[in-house]
């Protein structure tokens, strides 16, 4: 039987399993009404990963999915017979009834490192206030301010391109703190350095390399190559992994930008692309509820642009009831029940699925081995399909990791390298704030100086009373009249004042780009 039929719409991703030997197959047409891949460590996750990712690529799907070990840039090298694992891989093709086709698919390799692969960055306008936080673990307070700062750099012109843009763009948030609360409500200096501290921290993680130009387009991912297959794009995730804020934070942006620029499909026969979040507990854990909603969200409506988006994780109760859900598609492997917690989750796991009078859903789940899973999916019109016992189709491409050399090979062979090795740096927020505050520098130092004893005489002061301190105003009767107030230092008034001046002039390039961008500000409003 063949792994893929696009005449019938259909890709086979198992059977076999258990007492039975129908096929498990999976309608192309319900491929974008979203999946889960659960079990434990070591139960076959990864490998059932990289059949379906194969699967999808020879459908014609281009396929995103995140490797947390390494072991799936396999897909770039053909698998062989004399690979560790073949021989029992060609024992269950055989009793599955599939043959073993080995090929190498078109793989991308991208890391937000720049490291294993091409690098992958977006920009802090493109990411947004609410992901920014959420990345930050900012409060809600601090995430005021800091939509507050994307607001003003927006009505100002002032873009964010990258990681000193922002950092920029807070300073100056800050100097201007009184009169930016007078339009947008309150702005406190400790909010913006507890942000300005979490960008520090994010830096130090290497999340800097995040931000800036040029930014992945998403025409970039969503690729055949020249037989049709759906590109399969890699992200290295190994040294992501160690920062899973940041992780979680990436995926679920890229899967928002997927939301609002693919164009409404319907119901397309096949997905217009696949995407598979990794460990997805950590898009989870201790996410506002506010998150998980725009999650949810997104999982609902994103079916309509021909996304399909899968889950993996070692337990479905990782995942939010409200987006388990939207998960018709199920691949479950074995979960163990070593505690009274392991066993409530265990059947609340079988309870997710369509019963099988042939056997125990709970019981299967416990004792399926390794390369095989409980499985479900949507049948014509929608309708779940009843749970059946699968052994998954070994892959076609190599299985594991493989070597630097190859891994170059590949990178320097594929087109993206020319379009994102190199970083750009456009004039941008931190660029403009720097220039105005030279430009108000330069203004101030060329300004004449300005002549105090040429001053007009205003409310009857005359000159020497306004500025010369042996004469004040008249005293109290009965009292003497007090001495003329003088520095520490012992500077008359006169010089006190002239200092002060000075002072002001000194802070005056910064003070002219505070008055000269919330001028236009305001006006314009």
């Amino acid at each position: 039987m063949k792994a893929i039929d696009l005449e019938n719409g259909h890709i086979l991703l198992g059977g076999g399993g258990h007492d039975h030997a129908d096929p498990t197959l999976m309608l192309l047409r319900y491929a974008n009404r979203h999946g889960l891949i659960a079990g434990a460590t070591g139960t076959g996750k990864t490998v059932t990963l990289q059949t379906l990712a194969e699967s999808l690529s020879l459908a014609g799907v281009p396929v995103f999915l995140a490797d947390v070990k390494g072991d799936l840039a396999g897909m770039a090298r053909s698998g062989s017979p004399d690979a560790p694992l073949q021989e029992a891989f060609a024992a269950r093709a055989a009793q599955i009834g599939v043959d073993l086709d080995y090929q190498a698919f078109p793989v991308t390799f991208w890391d937000i490192f720049g490291q294993q692969g091409h690098p992958v960055r977006t920009t802090p306008a493109e990411m947004g206030p609410l992901l920014l936080s959420r990345l930050l673990d900012l409060t809600a307070v601090q995430e005021g301010v800091l939509n507050i700062a994307f607001r003003v750099a927006d009505e100002q012109g002032l873009a964010l391109l990258d990681m000193k843009d922002l950092q920029a763009m807070l300073v100056w948030v800050g100097q201007n703190a009184g009169d930016l609360s007078l339009q947008y409500g309150n702005v406190s200096a400790a909010s913006v350095g507890a942000i300005q501290r979490a960008l520090l921290v994010l830096e130090g993680e290497g999340g800097d390399l995040l931000f800036g130009e040029p930014a992945l387009q998403l025409a970039d991912i969503i690729r055949q190559d020249a037989s049709g297959k759906g590109v399969v794009n890699i992200l290295a995730a190994e040294q992501l992994m160690r920062a899973p804020r940041l992780y979680a934070t990436f995926l679920l942006w890229l899967l928002s930008e997927l939301f609002e620029q693919l164009p409404e499909v319907g119901d397309p026969d096949r997905p217009v692309c696949a995407f598979f979040f990794d460990e997805a507990h950590l898009l989870f854990d201790d996410a506002p509820r506010a998150l998980i909603a725009k999650i949810e969200q997104v999982a609902r409506l994103i079916r309509s642009k021909g996304v399909s988006v899968w889950f993996i994780s070692q337990n479905p109760t990782d995942i939010p009831d409200d987006v388990l859900s939207q998960l018709g598609n199920r691949v479950q492997h074995a979960l163990r029940a070593f505690t009274a917690k392991d066993q409530k989750a265990l059947r609340m796991a079988a309870q997710n699925y369509r019963p099988n009078p042939a056997f125990d859903t709970a019981e299967a789940i416990q004792h399926v081995g390794t390369g095989e899973a409980v499985t479900s999916f949507l049948q014509p019109k929608g309708v779940p399909g009843v749970v059946e016992r699968t052994l998954i189709r070994p892959p076609f491409s190599q299985l594991g990791p493989i070597t630097t050399a190859e891994r170059a090979a590949v990178m320097a062979a594929s087109p993206m390298g020319l379009k994102y090795g190199e970083t750009l740096d456009r004039d941008s927020a931190h660029e403009i704030l720097r220039a105005r505050a030279e430009a108000a520098a330069a203004e101030a130092e060329a300004a004449p100086d300005t002549d105090l004893w040429a001053m007009p005489q205003q409310e009857g002061f005359t000159r020497a009373r306004r500025y010369d301190p042996a004469l004040t105003l008249p005293a109290s009767a009965g009292r003497p009249a007090p001495r003329a107030a003088r520095s520490s230092r012992g500077d008359t008034v006169l010089e006190a004042f002239g200092k002060s001046v000075a002072r002001e002039l000194g802070r005056s390039g910064t003070r002219t780009i505070m008055r000269g961008v919330l001028g236009g500000l305001f006006r314009g409003r």
